[in-house]
Order: structure tokens, then sequence, then C-alpha cells
């Protein structure tokens, strides 16, 4: 039998025991040979025992960032699996400059916030949370052949902002809907547009011509701020913004006004910063529905998250590279 790559668990605690549950870690002690307990902090004296000789780190929610001087600990590591999206919270320039592979549960993870998100979609285009609010005032159902023209999903116009794994994931499962599906991103050209059951458009034209439009675009120094208070004053009155992606890429202020000055609503799974003060005014705004990051992988699904990481740890030790590897070339653009 080939032999095992000696490997380790670093992530908070909490993470380890909700991701990895004991059939998951007794099947990566099948694959690997575990060492030591859950690293949730390098400096210690065990974390760098266990440094000297892994060949492969599991990483999840929490943990340290992997710099030069935990790398110098660490001779003989060679790959990370990443069991959640983004690495770039421990991921440190050090590790690329080593070429240390790397691998994320990104496509995983993307499954249920394309599925929140397309909710949300289908929810607002036919105006759920108001007509049931009012519903609630009035006790008295209202005339149903009198509502909003643009109330409904049949041949409304969604924008998906970026063709992130999320978005592209969230247009596919648009396909199933009469829809018109507009999408804005400067790496994707009209044809792979197309290809993926959008129309390619700029960036004031897709907010100009959505009834929804859905942020699902990486938190970067270009990005920041980029749903600016020019392009929310394009959005015609009743309509949607979903941010699911990072609170940071939209102008929060503004997006405020619009919401409670009635114009706009908001579906905001994420915000600036995550958890807004309390007397913050979105909170009381009845045009804004704001939930608590769960867009993402929560309770079950979790354990897709745990299966992807097992899948890409069977793969990199039987030598056949990862099949969700984060390229170099691509680590700028990471969420």
């Amino acid at each position: 039998m080939p032999r095992r790559p000696v490997a380790a668990l670093a992530m908070d605690a909490g993470t380890a025991d909700a991701v990895l549950k004991p059939a998951a870690r007794q099947r990566l002690g099948e694959l690997t040979e575990l060492a030591g307990p859950v690293l949730t902090d390098f400096g210690t004296a065990e974390a760098r025992h266990v440094l000297s000789t892994v060949e492969l780190l599991v990483t999840g929610w929490g943990c340290p960032p992997l710099d030069a001087a935990v790398l110098a600990r660490a001779p003989e590591l060679r790959a990370v699996v990443h069991t959640a999206g983004s690495v770039r919270g421990h991921l440190t320039p050090a590790c690329w400059a080593r070429g240390i592979e790397v691998s994320t549960a990104a496509a995983a993870n993307a499954v249920p916030v394309a599925e929140y998100t397309l909710a949300m979609i289908l929810l607002a285009n036919k105006q759920v949370l108001p007509a049931a609010r009012a519903y609630r005032q009035r006790r008295a159902r209202g005339d149903l052949l009198l509502t909003d023209p643009q109330l409904g999903n049949h041949r409304n116009t969604v924008g998906i902002l970026s063709a992130s794994l999320i978005g592209r994931r969230v247009i596919a499962l648009l396909r199933a809907h009469e829809l018109r599906v507009l999408l804005h991103d400067p790496y994707v050209d009209e044809a792979e547009a197309a290809a993926l059951g959008a129309v390619g458009t700029g960036l004031t034209e897709l907010f100009a011509a959505s009834d929804v439009v859905s942020v699902h675009t990486p938190l970067l120094p270009a990005t920041r701020g980029l749903v600016s208070a020019e392009l929310l004053a394009l959005l015609r009155d009743g309509s949607t913004l979903i941010n699911t992606a990072r609170g940071a890429v939209v102008d929060q202020a503004a997006l405020t006004e619009e919401v409670r000055g009635g114009r706009l609503r908001a579906v905001l799974d994420v915000t600036e910063p995550e958890v807004l003060p309390p007397d913050h005014p979105l909170w009381e705004c009845e045009n804004a529905l704001i939930t608590p990051h769960l867009a993402g992988s929560q309770g079950n699904e979790l354990d897709r998250l745990a299966e992807a990481a097992l899948q890409e740890v069977r793969r990199w030790s039987a030598g056949e590279g990862f099949a969700h590897a984060v390229p170099p070339d691509r680590k700028e653009l990471l969420a």
C-alpha cells in the first residue's frame, strides 16, 4: 500500500466538531496519518511538534495565518485542503511563494448560497414580504387582479453581478424559470455569458434594466463600494438588491437611504460591518430583510464541505492532483 501522508487539522475547535464529524474524522484517518489534536494556535509547543512533520493541512474557519514563520516550522508541508470557501483569511503570500498546492471547498459552499439566492429572487419578484406585511395589517385579501404589473416571475429581469462560482450556479438554477438573466463581469465576454444562460451587459445597463440585482462580487480593492449611489439610482422603483457576497461591495449608506425612502427593497445576508450596530436604521426598515450570514453552509450542509474535502485529500494522496485547486494566478481574485 502507498504511504499515507502526515496530515493535521488547523481550524477553530468548534469548526472541527461541526464540519468534520466522527465519521468524516475516521475517514480522514484512513486516508492520512492524522497527527496531533486540532491546531488552533501555531505557536504552541505541541503545534510546533506537529508542524515539523506535517505534509498536508486540512484547514477550516478559524485557521491561524500560514505566514513565513509558520511555514519555516513546517518544512514538509506541501498542500492545504480548505473545508470552506475563501482562503484569504489564512493563506499568505509565503504559501504561494513556497509553491504549496491549495484546494478549497468553495464549489461545495456555493450550492447553498445559490439556493438561498434563487429563493430570494423568486420571493422578491413575487413581492412576498410586502404582501405578507400588508395582509397582516389589513386582515383581508385585496383584489388579486389589480396588482403591480411588475409583480411576478414571468419574464422579469434578473441582473447577476459577477460570474463567480456562486453567480454561475445562480444562473444555472434560473434556467428553470421564465426570467431574463443579465450578467456583468469584466472577465466574461458576451459569448461566454450566452453559454452560461445570460445576456452579457455593461454595469450601468444591468442596473437600469433589472427588477432584481444579485451581487456575487468578491471584495477586492477595485470592488469596494462598486455598487454605488449612482448605480442604485438607476434601479427602477420597487426593485430589489440582494447581497450574499461581502457588505463592503455595496455603498451601504446610499442603499440605506434608498431603502428607508421606500424606493428600493434589499435582501442582505452580509453587511458592513458584518453585524450592524444596534441602532442602525436598516434594522427597523420594513423594506430590508437582513439575515445573519446564513446563506452559506449551515447544519447538514456542512457535511457537503467535509465530503468535498475528503475527496480532495483522497485525490492528492493518490497523486491525482486536486479537482478544485486554487491556481496562483487567481489568488488575487479570491473572495
